[in-house]
């Protein structure tokens, strides 16, 4: 018996297909059948009924896979123990981290873990929320960077508070204004992230903050894109919400569009790590955080925490 068979049941136990399983976990259907089935030998028991579509798990099949959940969790634990008596940061560290912080938060600190930890290879997925912490529950990744509250069973670290910017045509009617009122967001057409986006549902409750009569008839148009928002905008066609780290790269002289800020109490999202082990990589996870922390702009680092949207 070994760690990788058991492994395999736990993923076809969770696919209910073998031929899914395999694909999941990157290995070829008949691999997989193959070590599960030498498995069943050695124990002298069926774990899965085959005959049924989808397959499911035996009466003792369901008690090995629970047990083989609870191996592979602690047998992780032993490789972080490990780790933790070495000197020097090494091995494999997966990161999930959401659409609408990925692109602007991890140049700021990208070049800065690597020369200080040269031995991690990171590995970074960009995904939604829901997939960042279904990931993380299924062990395939270590730590997240996201933007809402977890469940109970997740740990979490405050990063930073990111503030809301608004973002508007050089000609729309809020351009001559020095920043923006919240009761702004009611008056307007907000174009919108698609469903899915977290940033997409924060936006839509600061403007229920602001209004509880709020016409989400008024959203009318959604993208997948930070970036599509800022080119529709720049067309003259209503607002948008920007975070704040999306801009700061922006070049105002060659885009037909204005930055603006919010008066208090500004609006702000809190952008988290998020993981679900409390031991599993906890020096990595401790190494990350203070980086993102060290690098991030100094005005995010005493960003007062006025209006938080969660």
């Amino acid at each position: 018996m070994t760690l990788t068979q058991l492994s395999y049941i736990v993923a076809v136990d969770k696919y209910r297909h073998f031929a899914t399983a395999a694909q999941k976990i990157y290995i070829t259907q008949p691999t997989l059948s193959m070590q599960i089935q030498k498995l069943e030998d050695e124990l002298g028991v069926l774990i899965f009924d085959r005959s049924k579509t989808p397959v499911i798990p035996t009466s003792i099949g369901e008690q090995i896979i629970e047990k083989a959940k609870v191996i592979l969790h602690d047998a992780k634990h032993i490789e972080d123990m490990a780790s933790l008596s070495d000197d020097e940061l090494h091995g494999s560290f997966k990161v999930g981290i959401i659409p609408t912080v990925a692109p602007y938060l991890v140049p700021l600190f990208l070049r800065k873990f690597s020369e200080t930890y040269p031995k991690v290879e990171l590995n970074f997925q960009e995904m939604l929320t829901s997939e960042v912490l279904e990931k993380l529950n299924d062990d395939h990744l270590d730590v997240g960077i996201i933007a809402t509250p977890t469940e109970q069973h997740f740990f979490d670290e405050e990063l930073f508070l990111e503030p809301f910017l608004g973002y508007v045509s050089s000609m729309h009617k809020f351009a001559g204004k020095d920043k923006l009122d919240l009761d702004d967001l009611y008056k307007e057409n907000l174009w919108l992230l698609n469903e899915g986006h977290c940033f997409r549902d924060q936006a839509i409750k600061l403007c229920k903050k602001t209004n509880e009569k709020v016409n989400t008839g008024k959203i009318n148009f959604e993208s997948g894109n930070l970036e599509t928002l800022k080119r529709l905008v720049e067309q003259d066609f209503g607002v948008t919400l920007m975070p704040y780290l999306s801009m700061q790269e922006h070049d105002t002289r060659c885009a037909n569009g204005v930055i603006k800020e919010f008066n208090d109490p500004v609006p702000t999202r809190k952008i988290r790590l998020v993981y679900s082990r409390e031991f599993l990589k906890k020096n990595l996870i401790a190494a990350l955080g203070t980086i993102i922390k060290d690098s991030i702009p100094e005005h995010l680092k005493s960003q007062k925490e006025e209006l938080v949207v969660e």
